[in-house]
């Protein structure tokens, strides 16, 4: 007989490209304002130094996309599309770029949508961004293409919505690459095997409304779909 109050949820896991084993996520980390062009279209300064971090609750990815509900308390839901670098080994300490991408399991396409209007408000009241991006499903995610078979470079970066381009740029503009967020991430946090850090989006971001199909793809990776459903 188990000692819980009821049954605990499994931990969220992601679909490895040509295997039957499961990548298990432990947390999920971001990299804010990781492009220019998405930094100067949101009116802010683009930090060249460190990277900016927030994270998502495990439990807010949606796996392989498909269709899912308009969120609760916005109406101004937004799409970013990012590349996200899975982790296959932590560090309780700092790590170089060499470690940090001897740490890299592969990568995925994301897409960290965001309720733009509450974190409009939290960025007027200096108030902490979980409500803006840290909602119940904000964090859709293809399955994983592991690292010896597709390492980021310059590929190009997209995303559609209703067959409209909106978002496009390159993999090469971002101004942290996957080493150098990992390792300073690694300053931060005890990372661990099971971590996700999602990169960062170009211009371009825009409204997901009812009704909406959208696509989000990086070159060489599974492309990632989805459908909002209408009331």
């Amino acid at each position: 007989m188990s000692n819980f109050l009821f049954p605990p949820a499994l931990p969220p896991s992601l679909p490895v490209l040509g295997s039957n084993r499961r990548f298990p996520v432990h947390r999920v980390y971001c990299v804010g304002r990781n492009f220019a062009d998405h930094a100067r279209e949101m009116g802010a300064e683009t930090p060249l130094e460190v990277p900016v971090f927030f994270s998502k609750p495990a439990d807010s990815l949606v796996i392989g996309g498909g269709d899912m509900a308009y969120p609760l308390a916005t109406e101004d839901l937004h799409h970013e599309v990012e590349l996200v670098v899975a982790l296959c080994a932590g560090s309780r300490g700092p790590v170089d770029r060499k470690t940090a991408t001897n740490m890299v399991f592969g990568h995925a396409v994301g897409v960290d949508l965001t309720r733009r209007d509450r974190q409009a408000e939290a960025k007027a009241g200096r108030l902490p961004w979980d409500v803006a991006k840290g909602f119940d499903r904000s964090a859709p995610i293809s399955a994983l293409t592991a690292f010896e078979d597709w390492r980021p470079s310059d590929q190009s970066i997209w995303m559609d919505v209703n067959g409209e381009r909106r978002q496009s740029g390159k993999l090469d503009q971002m101004i942290h690459d996957a080493a150098a967020a990992v390792s300073a991430l690694s300053r931060l946090f005890e990372l661990r095997a099971g971590d996700l850090l999602f990169m960062g989006t170009p211009a371009g971001v825009g409204p997901l409304v009812p009704g909406d199909d959208w696509e989000a793809g990086i070159e060489g990776l599974p492309r990632l779909r989805g459908h909002i459903l209408r009331d």
